[in-house]
């Protein structure tokens, strides 16, 4: 099978996010066996920011920017294929919820409340779910305004949250720990999930319903 240009933007956008995750993974354990590691205690001048996550973040925002390359490639060169429309989600459920978990317990930095990862992942399962269960009937289930907006202030929360609240850092340091804007960003994120999650589960909830038969009579 001949795999299009968009579609080995989607699989180089898979293998890299996979990669990243391998990279925190290991520098997560040094950081938690030698916290004073030459690597990954390394800062960035006097800005607080570890280099681990700089990294972190520019691969973020690599990935994210190709997940708008390869869309684009393929509706503009009519190469949207079933593969592609599978691989797609699944690249960016890898990249934003790996970076998610990974920001519940950062190599420094800010933190992510761990309710609003749990929120945020687990009305991800359930339209996914949905959308299974409807594709199978035959069914769309359709997108809606929050849900877009959900992502795009993950997408702008999650590398401001990498560089530790990064520029923000300048007049937000005092305001504690989950009152940092970068969080606020993060709250926001959490609330348009949740609101979007109860719209598609409420405008969709048929997709759920057994399909039944009429009985033939006698």
């Amino acid at each position: 099978m001949k795999i299009n240009i968009p579609t080995k933007i989607t699989i180089a956008r898979i293998v890299g996010v996979a990669l990243l995750i391998v990279f925190l993974i290991t520098c997560t354990i040094i950081n938690a066996v030698d916290p004073l590691n030459a690597f990954v205690s390394l800062e960035i001048g006097g800005s607080g920011i570890r280099v681990v996550n700089l990294i972190a973040c520019v691969v973020f925002i690599l990935a994210a920017a190709t997940d708008y390359l390869d869309g684009h490639l393929a509706r503009k060169w009519n190469q949207v294929t079933d593969l592609g429309k599978f691989l797609d989600p699944i690249a960016d459920k890898m990249l934003v919820n790996s970076m998610l978990v990974y920001l519940c317990f950062p190599i420094g930095g800010v933190r992510i409340p761990w309710f609003c990862v749990a929120f945020m992942i687990i009305r991800d399962l359930v339209i996914d779910t949905m959308r299974l269960l409807a594709a199978k009937k035959g069914l769309v289930v359709a997108a809606n305004i929050f849900g877009k907006m959900k992502t795009v202030f993950q997408m702008v929360a999650i590398p401001f949250v990498l560089l530790g609240g990064w520029p923000f850092t300048y007049f937000d340091a005092g305001w504690g720990e989950f009152g940092r804007i970068c969080i606020i960003m993060v709250y926001i994120a959490t609330a348009m999930s949740i609101i979007s999650g109860v719209i598609y589960v409420k405008d969709n909830f048929h997709v759920l319903k057994e399909e039944t038969k009429d009985e033939p009579h006698a």
